[in-house]
């Protein structure tokens, strides 16, 4: 073999193997799976509240043990910022949209875009208020307020003054809970709701309310919360006021809550089920993908959790 034959086979091959270093890592990176389920997604409310952590976490889970992506989307507690994270999973063309409204009425001209878009919508915990859904999976409010105030009145025996800390106006949770608590108190000749107040389902404003409110009715003898990051702001006001028997009662069941109920801080919870909200969901979006009919309505199991 003449030289001029070596170096030109031996140039060839330096080329070959280092195109074949350069190839190397990229060759050893797994390819990104590639997606074979439909894809749904989930605009929350919020994701500062426990309560909605846990729903999220449902749903991922259920979305993955049915082989479905989910994209979720979080308001934080902003209704245009809702309005326009669902027209985003609109433009994505995902195949259902489940909504926790932060606004039951500002979200209804969402609900609506989707409609024109063909695309089913499922409303989790709070209604909306406008536009149409093919299924909203909740606990029933309405059962927990009353569930609450009935609690209230025999820990108090019927008499004295009682606080409610009030959701985000506009929030059909809100709305249902104090329908539900003000259908047993109202009836009850004894008892006087002294200040109704909303602290926005936020614990430092549960906090905050509260003590302005303490300000001028250090009687208190009940604190009603719609949930339960409030309940926990208005124990913290009533522990720094020096006052101990206080009955406390909230809503969600959530870890703190529980924990404040087992401690005897909070008198008692109003336990819904965020994960299986989220994982009923889910499934539900499953169904109408799959061309089942599904209930307008679908009910979470609720139950009181106290001392």
């Amino acid at each position: 073999m003449s030289k001029l034959m070596q170096f030109l086979l031996a140039g060839t091959f330096a080329v070959v193997v280092a195109a074949c270093s350069q190839q190397g890592p990229e060759a050893e990176q797994p390819a990104a799976p590639a997606s074979t389920g439909p894809t749904i997604g989930l605009a929350v409310s919020t994701q500062s509240n426990p309560f909605f952590v846990s729903l999220k976490s449902g749903a991922e889970a259920e979305a993955r043990a049915l082989g479905m992506t989910l994209i979720t989307v979080d308001a934080q507690d902003d209704p245009a910022r809702q309005i326009s994270s669902i027209e985003d999973l609109i433009q994505k063309k995902v195949k259902v949209i489940l909504v926790n409204p932060t606004d039951s009425a500002a979200v209804a001209s969402a609900v609506k875009e989707a409609n024109a878009a063909g695309i089913p919508v499922i409303t989790l915990d709070r209604s909306v208020d406008g536009g149409t859904v093919a299924s909203h999976v909740a606990s029933d409010n309405v059962a927990g307020g009353k569930m609450a105030g009935e609690y209230v009145l025999e820990k108090i025996g019927g008499n004295g003054a009682v606080v409610e800390l009030e959701g985000i106006p506009g929030a059909s949770a809100a709305r249902e809970r104090g329908q539900g608590f003000h259908s047993v108190i109202d009836a009850a000749g004894g008892v006087k709701v002294v200040a109704r107040q909303p602290a926005d389902f936020d614990r430092a404003k549960g906090l905050s309310v509260m003590e302005n409110i303490l300000q001028g009715h250090k009687d208190v003898k009940a604190v009603f919360a719609h949930n339960d990051e409030m309940a926990l702001g208005a124990v913290q006001a009533l522990e720094a006021a020096g006052l101990k028997d206080v009955v406390v009662v909230g809503f969600d069941a959530t870890d703190d809550a529980v924990k404040a109920v087992k401690a005897g801080k909070m008198s008692a919870t109003v336990a819904q089920k965020p994960e299986l909200i989220g994982k009923t969901a889910v499934q539900t979006a499953k169904q109408i993908i799959d061309g089942q009919a599904v209930d307008k309505a679908i009910p979470v199991p609720l139950e009181l959790i106290k001392q």
